[in-house]
């Protein structure tokens, strides 16, 4: 199983990452077919070279899975990004999880500036 983006708190990583294993599960699913009709063809079954190349499949589909199942729980309830450091975070936090950067802007009211 290959490791998740250096930042799987960026949803563009985590998007990067899905057309990439969506990419390999197509991949993997087409090779299967096709070494599954050639050894039909021939008439010689290796289930051990099968069973080798369904779990690669199986893997990556388990991958892809998970990564859409975090884009999906991350896009429900993202209200936007640290200024600071990028980590999405939800509706009504005040500080960043990651780094600890306030999330409120501050702004001093019409009245109160200097003219």
């Amino acid at each position: 199983m290959s490791a998740l983006p250096p930042d799987p708190t960026s949803l563009d990583a985590l998007r990067v990452r899905r057309h990439e294993l969506a990419r390999r599960v197509a991949t993997l699913t087409f090779d299967l077919g096709g070494l599954t009709y050639e050894m039909a063809t021939r008439d010689h079954y290796r289930l051990d070279v099968l069973a080798r190349r369904a779990a690669e499949l199986q893997e990556a589909d388990a991958e892809l899975g998970e990564v859409e199942r975090l884009l999906a729980a991350a896009e429900e309830g993202i209200h936007g990004q640290c200024r600071s450091c990028g980590a999405v975070h939800s509706r009504g936090a005040t500080y960043c999880w990651r780094c600890g950067h306030s999330l409120l802007r501050e702004e001093t009211p019409s009245v109160l500036r200097p003219s």
